[in-house]
């Protein structure tokens, strides 16, 4: 038997599932943990399948921390959809222990394994196919935040240090620049002048939450479409996944990853610029979800703040990949030369287009905060 077979042999009986274990496989497109999905055969009632995960030694070096934010987190939401008579085993997600009580498995290796019963009767989408499919995240990610509206925020570990800390990311592309290691900082004058022309933006959202006007929430930090199961029936938003990232921080970089994200056509490192555009009824029809979802459970002050949040999550994007490049692609996969370039290029038309709608997207705002 090879070695990893044995590893997953040894998970596998770490963990109480109720019925024999009849196979597991690979599952999903998921980059970062080694995913495979577990069927069981009780003996009275059809299979029933759980998500098995191995979890990413290098992104997260400390799966205790992660996993008290999950659990804690898991747990919180539960108890807010069953007083709200909701569907608790399809609305949230349930962290299934170890047989040890332990809040996840360390197999001999060293590797830190964690389950989840498996979310029958809903599908999960890599694009928007559509405005109404972009909006039903929209109203997901709303209602996550309003869920999650009172739980102690500061509580939660940083499981990924300054992950949208704008300010950090431009002090990291300046270090870059300066050190310049491979001499590209010639091949990307204008994206370098791109950013720093936009230098005090990188403290609009950090310096209102400083001056008490946007509040330190539970966010998600990746809100992508392809993180909300959709049910496969009604299309609409059923259970928010992937909660690696839960972190405090500010519910305008949630909105605002969704917008970079989902509201824009084109590949993300494409080269014709042209192509790479900003979609004001996709920008329109998720603000109006999200509100939706969040249910007045957000201040003036962070409503007023959700273009920034587009602006400022697709800056940080940019900057990251332009920061990446100048650097020497370390970071990031790349598949070519200049990828990294092309992606940075992409997120600042982005931007260059929020800027120049940005009053059309503070009336969408505006409209629908009535």
């Amino acid at each position: 038997m090879a070695e990893a077979e044995k590893t997953l042999q040894e998970v596998l009986g770490a963990f109480d599932f109720g019925a024999p274990v009849v196979g597991a496989i690979r599952y999903g497109c998921g980059h970062i943990n080694d995913t495979f999905v577990v069927h069981t055969q009780p003996e009275d009632a059809c299979c029933r399948r759980f998500i098995l995960q191995r979890m990413s030694a290098a992104a997260f070096k400390r799966p205790d921390e992660l996993m008290e934010n999950i659990i804690g987190v898991t747990e919180y939401l539960g108890r807010e959809i069953e007083k709200h008579n909701g569907d608790r085993d399809r609305e949230a997600m349930r962290v299934l222990r170890p047989r040890s009580g332990e809040p996840f498995y360390t197999d001999s290796l060293g590797g830190a394994w964690r389950v989840y019963p498996f979310v029958e009767r809903t599908i999960c989408y890599q694009s928007a196919e559509s405005a109404e499919l972009f909006a039903a995240s929209g109203r997901a990610f709303g209602r996550f935040q309003r869920l999650l509206g009172g739980y102690p925020a500061k509580t939660l570990h940083e499981t990924i240090p300054n992950f949208h800390n704008t300010e950090d990311r431009l002090a990291k592309f300046k270090a870059a620049l300066a050190a310049d290691p491979l001499g590209r900082a010639k091949d990307c004058q204008q994206e370098i002048d791109f950013v720093l022309a936009r230098e005090k933006d990188c403290s609009v959202a950090l310096d209102a939450m400083r001056a008490g006007k946007l509040p330190l929430r539970v966010t998600h930090n990746d809100t992508k479409l392809n993180n909300v199961l959709m049910d496969e029936e009604t299309c609409e938003g059923m259970c928010i996944i992937d909660l690696d990232t839960v972190m405090p921080g500010l519910v305008i970089y949630d909105f605002g990853d969704s917008i970079r994200f989902g509201a824009n056509h084109s590949a993300e490192d494409e080269r014709d610029l042209t192509k790479v555009n900003l979609d004001v009824d996709l920008f329109a029809a998720y603000t109006a979800a999200f509100l939706e979802g969040a249910g007045g459970s957000l201040t003036d002050g962070e409503i007023q703040y959700l273009p920034w949040g587009a602006k400022l999550m697709t800056l940080e994007c940019g900057i990251r990949f332009l920061t990446d490049y100048i650097d020497g692609d370390h970071y990031f996969h790349t598949s070519r030369e200049g990828q990294n370039l092309d992606r940075c290029r992409t997120q600042f038309k982005l931007v260059q287009d929020m800027e120049s709608r940005w009053e059309e997207l503070q009336g969408i705002v505006d409209q629908y905060r009535k």
